[in-house]
């Protein structure tokens, strides 16, 4: 099956999502604009005009009717996904790493940098109703970070909880109604680029640069299973439909260009959930992919590379009767 090749963005991609019915996909990037495409055919819809800096992370929620960005330039956004204009934008003391909806869309978090003499802080802003006042509004929870910097999260169950990843590895879960730390599990040796839930919210897979994938139970974060390559993982999905978990990475930007792409390691590796086998490649960009999602159907996935590109790959009907033996 011959990939969408989306080319929109100037510069590399960071973080790409699907909505919940999976018709539409939203593209982050360094460009500074947020994308939204058609996942069918891969029609361009339009961009998220108004940032002034790389923009790290990009959400949508359950009812793609809003949107979350959160950007280089020191501001988080919240958008109108039809109509492409910002409802709100909530200045930062640093640059936004990280920012995701709650299962229930009533609240938001975003994350921000350990620099410039500031601390990590993850926020907490309810966004049942967004206009200009939420830009003065205090938000509804401030957690200060004082270890490594946040570089990857998750709501956890039910909203009552977040889990985040580190630039040290670590894995922490965070109580919503007292603003502590629950549990904390050191499993990675290096930092943790992605993280993403499994359909039923249980599980989670983490993608970290120390060349591994890990899959962590939601409320025990106890590590269940682990997914080695050859190569650092910086984005990881667990299939919907079937017991596979695909993963993508690839060198440093700064290595790339004394290798091939062959030696660079820009494939996507699926691996089997339960076996930790890898059992298929899938070759495509040139460089290393930054960010990968499952459809939620689990008929195709999407992948985002460094080299600007978002590919979306449907798989074949032999993917669905292959039987791992």
């Amino acid at each position: 099956m011959k990939p969408l090749m989306l080319q929109g963005h100037e510069r590399s991609i960071t973080q790409i999502k699907y909505n919940r019915d999976g018709d539409l996909l939203f593209s982050a990037s360094k460009d500074q604009k947020p994308n939204v495409w058609y996942s069918l055919n891969g029609e361009r819809l339009g961009t998220y005009n108004g940032h002034n800096g790389a923009v790290w992370c990009v959400d949508v929620d359950w009812t793609s009717t809003k949107l979350i960005t959160g950007s280089g330039d020191m501001t988080t956004k919240l958008w109108d996904v039809q109509h492409g204009v910002p409802l709100a934008s909530i200045k930062t003391a640093s640059s936004v790493r990280t920012c995701n909806f709650s299962y229930s869309g009533n609240q938001a978090a975003y994350s921000t940098d350990r620099a410039m003499g500031q601390n990590c802080e993850i926020f907490i802003i309810d966004v049942r109703t967004v206009d200009a006042s939420l830009s003065h509004q205090d938000s509804t929870l401030r957690i200060p970070v004082l270890q490594s910097k946040v570089t990857a999260m998750q709501w956890g169950t039910l909203d009552e909880t977040i889990i985040t990843g580190h630039e040290n590895g670590q894995i922490t879960l965070w109580d919503l109604r007292t603003g502590k730390e629950i549990n904390a599990v050191n499993d990675h040796t290096s930092q943790i680029n992605d993280m993403q839930l499994s359909k039923d919210g249980t599980m989670f897979v983490t993608a970290s640069k120390d060349t591994t994938a890990k899959l962590f139970d939601s409320d025990s974060l106890m590590c269940l299973k682990t997914y080695k390559t050859e190569r650092p993982v910086n984005s990881a999905s667990v299939s919907p439909i079937l017991d596979h978990v695909v993963l993508g990475g690839g060198q440093d930007a700064m290595e790339v260009t004394t290798t091939s792409a062959r030696a660079g390691k820009f494939d996507s590796l699926f691996f089997h959930l339960i076996y930790e086998e890898e059992f298929a490649r899938l070759k495509g960009h040139f460089g290393p992919i930054n960010s990968l999602c499952f459809h939620p159907d689990g008929r195709s996935y999407a992948t985002g590379g460094e080299d600007g590109f978002v590919r979306v790959q449907a798989f074949d009907n032999s993917y669905f009767e292959y039987v791992f033996e």
